[in-house]
């Protein structure tokens, strides 16, 4: 089956380095994103509800960006990444979010869960 790769672009108005933290660390993660978040090396397990799923981190570049693979995936081209922009005239911060979705309803559920999860992230850092 061919998944459908898809992005979202939600501005948020906080410093990319704080943003990055919230990104790319298991304490900051757990704060919005997952119930609880656990780090072994590149494996990061990430619980919602007692259910834990398993990614790795497959690329990372400091404050910019940072890419996970579903474990369970493996055998495909899927991965979710956070990447961080600013806008170079209006100084402006979004978070680009590249994800993979079945078929486009799956798409548009995968968006609004996205939106919520940021949401969260939001009302987490007051922005």
């Amino acid at each position: 089956m061919s998944l459908i790769k898809f992005e979202i672009e939600i501005t948020i108005k906080a410093s990319p380095r704080m943003l990055y933290q919230y990104l790319s660390t298991a304490s900051g993660l757990q704060e919005w994103f997952a119930d609880e978040v656990n780090t072994r090396g590149k494996i990061i397990t990430f619980v919602w509800e007692g259910e834990g799923e398993e990614a790795k981190v497959v690329t990372k570049k400091s404050g910019e960006r940072i890419r996970f693979k579903w474990l369970e995936s493996d055998d495909d081209e899927s991965y979710f990444e956070f990447r961080i922009q600013v806008d170079s005239l209006t100084k402006d911060v979004s978070i680009m979010i590249t994800d993979f979705a079945e078929d486009e309803e799956a798409v548009e559920e995968a968006k609004r869960l996205w939106e919520s999860q940021i949401d969260e992230l939001k009302h987490t850092i007051g922005a």
